[in-house]
């Protein structure tokens, strides 16, 4: 009988820790899923703002809108869209024009790694540097 209650046990230690891994691979997943759905939202609205102004050629129109949208998105949808965040959008956007990298690196990357990267002025070695932490699945420190 006690033979019979310690597999019982080991069985359900068994099941517990293999659900534990499926719970905790998928929460890991949704992470990823978030991050890359929020940097991507962030590449979305810094391009389509860049467009508006460039469309428009008046850079006096792109010094006001982007702290009225500011003012209205944070207001709306919080801190993530203060002015200085609005202002890293536009950058990000114009220093990674291409949205299908922008994809592929929002994947490993999140939206703090890309901040981090905005200040090289080298377009070429932020590129490297990008997908050498991709690569290496760096953290942002």
């Amino acid at each position: 009988m006690a033979d019979k209650e310690n597999n019982i046990t080991f069985i359900e230690i068994d099941l517990l820790t293999e659900l534990s891994q499926l719970v905790e691979q998928t929460q890991q997943q949704v992470i990823v899923q978030n991050n890359s759905s929020l940097t991507l939202l962030f590449w979305q609205i810094g391009f389509r703002i860049n467009e508006t102004i460039l469309q428009n050629k008046r850079a006096e129109y792109g010094k006001q809108i982007v702290p009225t949208l500011s003012a209205q998105l944070e207001t709306k949808y919080g801190r993530s869209f203060t002015e200085k965040n609005l202002r890293r959008m536009l950058r990000f956007a114009e220093q990674f024009s291409d949205k299908q990298m922008v994809i592929a690196l929002s994947q490993k990357l999140s939206w703090s790694h890309f901040i981090e990267l905005l200040p090289i002025k080298n377009h070429d070695a932020m590129i490297f540097y990008a997908n050498q932490v991709s690569n290496q699945l760096m953290s942002v420190r």
